[in-house]
């Protein structure tokens, strides 16, 4: 006798599982539990009893567990197990899954996590992604067309932010390369797309180039009334000229204050090479006395709400601006410029030596060997002679020009 919506709903659980027929095979499993499961009971195509599972009632009704039926039969009639359909609809239904934009860009993101790359890269990675997620998330990767790409560009140089759209590009090549290198894919559309949009304007990060006027804002540092982890790393950049990345999430571990040595391991630097660092003996005392207010902790600038968060990435730019420096006229990564120009203009220090102490990497693989020790004396000498010279600086002293020696 088929079932009804109403014998259905007043079945009551028993010890054990109680089968309804509906006929044709369908039956209303009652568990235990009180839970109601569908299942057609048939005979595979080598006629061996089988079981098909059609859901949980009453999110699948009893018409719908009909149809379910119905339809299973028509494949039986076929020649085509409904059992092995359901799993192979299932696989699919994962490989689809899989290849979708959102799912290999996760991939992509989880990849550079296990390279190594730095917590704030994988960040900004993301963000430039959920540019693209709403338009091209759910699509199969390897069907999405340059137009659907110049669409988000645009829309993106509609707003203004041109620097975001030219990343968001490159950002999306960088994920559907990933699905080419894993057989997901066959070509990458955002090639097509090179000078699709207004080109950002470049804009040099602002740096302080003229001595008397470095020597103003390092007394001004001193001046500076804010955190005192904030002020010590104010001091710091100036000396050490690191990105501000490296210097603010540094760990007590990678200080040998004894030596005066510094190691920014490979996984905070840009280049992802350990880079050693010689540290002038002003740059050890502001270490020193720092000690005494973090170095219980692990990291040397710990953030104000938590120990184990160090400074914002705002922190140090922000406070430029409390000092009264606009970006126009300082950036915290603009002191690797300065450093970089003033060391050159001097003429007391190899190019090579200046290149290696701003960590840049040398496109000759047998000279990055080369350079990574042999200019450690000539670095050591730099960084004292550099913290010297900024000493005479931020004391308002006689600034005598520095030049170029003589060929």
């Amino acid at each position: 006798m088929p079932l009804t919506d109403t014998a259905i709903r007043n079945a009551k659980p028993g010890g054990k599982i109680i089968k309804l027929s509906d006929g044709g095979g369908l039956q209303l499993w009652v568990m235990p539990n009180g839970s109601k499961l569908w299942n057609l009971a048939y005979r595979d195509l080598q006629r061996k009893q089988r079981k098909l599972s059609f859901g949980i009632y009453p999110g699948v009704g009893l018409a719908d567990a009909r149809k379910k039926r119905d339809e299973a039969k028509k494949l039986l009639a076929s020649g085509v197990d409904p059992g092995q359909q359901k799993r192979l609809d299932k696989l699919t239904k994962a490989i689809i899954t899989a290849t979708t934009f959102r799912a290999v860009a996760e991939e992509h993101l989880d990849k550079q996590k296990r390279e190594g790359r730095s917590e704030s890269t994988i960040t900004k990675n993301r963000y430039l992604l959920e540019q693209a997620f709403p338009a091209i998330g759910e699509r199969p990767v390897a069907d999405i067309k340059a137009a659907e790409i110049l669409a988000i560009l645009k829309h993106l140089e509609r707003k203004g932010t041109l620097e975001t759209a030219k990343r968001v590009r490159a950002t999306i090549g960088a994920v559907i390369r990933y699905a080419i290198a894993t057989a997901r894919a066959e070509n990458d559309p955002t090639t097509a797309l090179a000078g699709a949009i207004i080109a950002p304007k470049v804009k040099n990060r602002a740096a302080i180039l003229d001595p008397v006027a470095l020597g103003a804002f390092l007394r001004a540092v001193e001046l500076f009334d804010g955190q005192l982890t904030t002020k010590a790393a104010l001091r710091l950049l100036p000396l050490v000229f690191t990105r501000p990345g490296e210097l603010r999430m540094a760990e007590w571990r990678e200080f040998d204050l004894a030596n005066a040595r510094w190691v920014i391991p490979a996984s905070r630097t840009k280049m992802r090479r350990e880079h050693e660092m010689p540290l002038a003996h002003q740059a050890v005392a502001v270490l020193t006395e720092l000690h005494a207010l973090s170095g219980r902790g692990r990291l040397v600038f710990p953030g104000l709400r938590t120990v184990e968060r160090p400074i914002s990435e705002n922190t140090l730019n922000a406070s430029m601006r409390r000092m009264g420096y606009s970006n126009e006229d300082v950036t915290a990564h603009g002191f690797r410029a300065t450093a970089s120009t003033l060391l050159n203009q001097s003429g007391k220090f190899s190019p090579d030596a200046i290149e290696r102490a701003l960590a840049h990497q040398d496109p000759d693989p047998v000279r990055r060997v080369y350079n990574r020790s042999a200019y450690w004396k000539e670095r050591v000498e730099m960084a004292q002679w550099w913290a010297d010279y900024l000493d005479t600086l931020r004391k308002g002293g006689e600034v005598i020009p520095i030049h170029r020696k003589e060929g």
